[in-house]
């Protein structure tokens, strides 16, 4: 099959490989600070753009890389026009930050379908700043194709895309018709450098910036990430308490009331 139509969803976020010290907690506005930190695209996406380009090489074809968040960074995101996909789609609006994985895959699910037709579908396996996993399944059903996740190679044959999908002590071959969805593992492989001349050319590559209107997304549809950060004071004693409950469940629910009540 020939001009294979691959959209690879990658996500900016803080370098993982930063020194700890680098990220604080704000402790009024309780959330996590990584405004130190430099921003990079998703070591797991990377794997994906890898396995993206392997089957242009391969199938033809053609690649798009599409990036949503709040205040994404083309000098980041162009890296996928220096190492060889032909399009970059950054979808941005500042109401995307901190949104849950739901959200984010109908965000990335109404930019897809405004691109009209594709035939693979390519994500990292997870995120390397919250590590859910959740984002890649979620798009494959609301898009409503096919999904397969941690492969460790991707191939196209014949319609069909053909993927060694890891498990327990090894791998299984799958495959599924086009169109579809591959959630990539690192086992792919690391992307390749880019050279000199791709660099140059990627600076003056132009870069689609859709807006969410652009894509009609609903806000009733976008929820954000219920998650709190706390840094307990510096002068706070150590405390040792054991939760009770007849079951893991009745522990956790004892747990949360006990955190609630300390730390509001």
């Amino acid at each position: 099959m020939k001009g294979i139509k691959i959209v690879v969803c990658v996500k900016q976020i803080p370098d993982p490989e930063a020194p700890l010290g680098a990220a604080k907690v704000d402790s009024e506005r309780k959330r996590m600070d990584v405004s130190a930190l430099r921003q990079v695209i998703n070591p797991f996406d990377e794997n994906a753009m890898e396995a993206a380009l392997r089957i242009k090489e391969e199938s033809g074809g053609e690649v798009t890389v599409l990036s949503m968040g709040h205040k994404l960074d083309p000098s980041v995101l162009r890296k996928a026009l220096a190492v060889g996909a032909d399009r970059l789609v950054m979808l941005e609006d500042g109401r995307f930050e901190d949104i849950d994985a739901h959200s984010t895959a109908y965000a990335l699910s109404a930019a897809i379908d405004k691109m009209g037709e594709y035939d693979l579908v390519l994500a990292g396996r997870q995120a390397g700043d919250w590590d859910s996993g959740q984002t890649g399944i979620i798009l494959g059903e609301r898009l409503g194709i096919s999904t397969i996740n941690l492969a460790r190679n991707v191939k196209i044959e014949n319609g069909y895309v053909v993927v060694e999908k890891i498990v327990p002590g090894g791998y299984e071959q799958v495959r599924a018709a086009l169109p579809a969805l591959v959630t990539v593992s690192n086992e792919v492989g690391a992307i390749r450098y880019p050279s000199m001349k791709m660099i140059l050319l990627s600076r003056r590559h132009p870069v689609a910036t859709w807006g969410a209107e652009d894509v009609e997304i609903s806000w009733a549809n976008i929820k954000r990430m219920g998650i709190t950060c706390l840094m307990p004071p510096p002068d706070m004693g150590r405390q040792c308490q054991f939760i009770e409950g007849a079951s893991p469940e009745e522990k956790g629910q004892n747990l949360a009331i006990i955190l609630k009540r300390e730390f509001g």
